[in-house]
């Protein structure tokens, strides 16, 4: 028999809020960002050397911002399913995917893959990919070194994967470590990976896994992410 009572009915309406909001983000506004970062390309040839550093400025901010509405979309999915929906997905795949994709997004930087990587399904969802899109895209975005370098490895062991993304930038003070992937004022200090560190720590926890960072050696952070491997 159908709930109908009236927290229901308004658990249902903010549903269909966030429903409204994701399709805005999917759709109008990053339609408007794409025309923004279109329009820029066209200006290059038309403005001078002290003119340029803005037109970088307003690119890089609308890459910034279209990167943010691909992550608020994925977050109001995880607020929208309401069955979970875990299953076996392959772990090689999809970090192949996501590897492929930095790359491509990102040419300037220097991405690796400390092979082997195992060949193991874990538990996850059509979700998955966001979780390492979102901490190999931060590795190269919040990094203060030319280029900026990034590092996954993978390893399987008492029926757990363990993910690692290593990078050469600037790393996280020991107070922040816990803090970053809050969605409070601190988790959401930089510039917009705040939002993208809970989406992951969400995902991850729907999966049954963790997620955490250390240092890197000799300069850097290290966001390690453990799965449960599918039965």
């Amino acid at each position: 028999m159908a709930d109908d009572s009236p927290e229901q009915a308004r658990l249902e309406s903010q549903r269909d809020d966030l429903r409204l909001l994701n399709q805005v983000m999917r759709h109008d506004i990053r339609n408007d960002l794409q025309l923004i970062g279109a329009y820029a390309e066209l200006l290059e040839d038309h403005v001078d050397e002290e003119g340029e550093q803005y037109l970088d400025i307003i690119k890089e901010s609308t890459e910034s911002a279209t990167k943010l509405t691909t992550t608020a979309r994925d977050l109001a999915r995880v607020m929208l399913d309401t069955d979970g929906g875990n299953r076996s997905v392959s772990l090689d795949g999809v970090l192949a995917r996501q590897v492929d994709e930095v790359r491509s997004s990102y040419p300037g930087a220097v991405v690796t893959v400390k092979e082997p990587i195992p060949n193991v399904d874990v538990v996850g969802n059509d979700m998955l990919g966001s979780v390492f899109r979102n901490l190999l895209s931060n590795a190269v975005q919040h990094n203060d070194k030319t280029p900026p370098e990034v590092e996954l490895s993978a390893t399987e062991a008492d029926d757990r994967a363990e993910i690692r993304v290593a990078d050469n930038g600037p790393g996280i003070p020991d107070t922040q470590k816990e803090d970053i992937f809050g969605k409070g004022e601190k988790g959401l200090d930089s510039s917009g990976a705040g939002i993208g560190l809970y989406l992951v720590q969400s995902l991850v926890e729907t999966y049954g896994g963790d997620v955490f960072v250390e240092d890197n050696d000799p300069e850097g952070s290290v966001f390690v992410v453990t799965l449960p491997t599918a039965e």
